[in-house]
């Protein structure tokens, strides 16, 4: 038989999309090349959304991260929203040395929520640049914070440092694999719609 093939009882494959989102030059694109770099040579296309697949072979799971980068394309919001439908997970960089980006980043939680109920996506905060300390302008407590108030992942990075870059996908490969154990058998997206549909729409009126 095909060599490559593992039956699904021993080691399923699952295949995720996650989307980086945030404002332009908080280094989406270094992340995503920093953290690809082994399996991808060639330089960032600098228009249109690219995708890579990183795969990872988790203990209980394979999993292929397909990850997607806008590439500049964050102000057309018509494109924004086809590249994050069917988003698995998302990351909402910031740059900590420019606090209207993380400004930013909650507003892009906000799209999120419109989109996702709580449970049909896992999200992470992230907090780029870590190598300019000396200018930061967002604290470490405060992302932290609203990370927690929110229940998304948090960390922070530096793409240039290679700072924690594994460690972000890592722990959001580790949500989803939980999340998928969780719903075993996983429910159809919609089917549990009532729930949340208010809380999706209303969660986040702060302005």
């Amino acid at each position: 038989g095909d060599q490559g093939y593992e039956p699904p009882r021993h080691c399923p494959t699952y295949i995720y999309k996650v989307v980086l989102l945030g404002s332009t030059a908080v280094g989406k694109s270094s992340l995503a090349y920093r953290y690809m770099k082994n399996d991808f040579q060639e330089s960032l296309p600098t228009v249109g959304c690219s995708f890579f697949t990183k795969i990872l072979r988790m203990e209980s799971a394979t999993v292929k991260l397909e990850i997607w980068d806008t590439a500049g394309q964050e102000k057309y919001h018509s494109v924004c929203h086809l590249y994050y439908r069917g988003a698995h997970a998302a990351l909402l960089v910031y740059d900590i040395t420019n606090k209207e980006t993380l400004g930013r980043a909650k507003q892009w939680l906000k799209e999120l929520e419109k989109e996702f109920l709580h449970d049909e996506i896992v999200i992470a905060l992230v907090g780029n640049k870590t190598d300019l300390a000396e200018e930061r302008e967002v604290p470490t407590e405060e992302g932290e914070e609203f990370a927690r108030s929110r229940s998304l992942l948090f960390a922070e990075t530096s793409a240039k440092s290679n700072h924690q870059v594994k460690d972000v996908f890592m722990a959001v490969a580790l949500q989803l694999l939980q999340r998928e154990a969780e719903t075993a058998p996983a429910p159809r997206r919609g089917q549990h719609v009532d729930l949340g549909a208010s809380r999706a729409r209303t969660g986040c009126c702060r302005v």
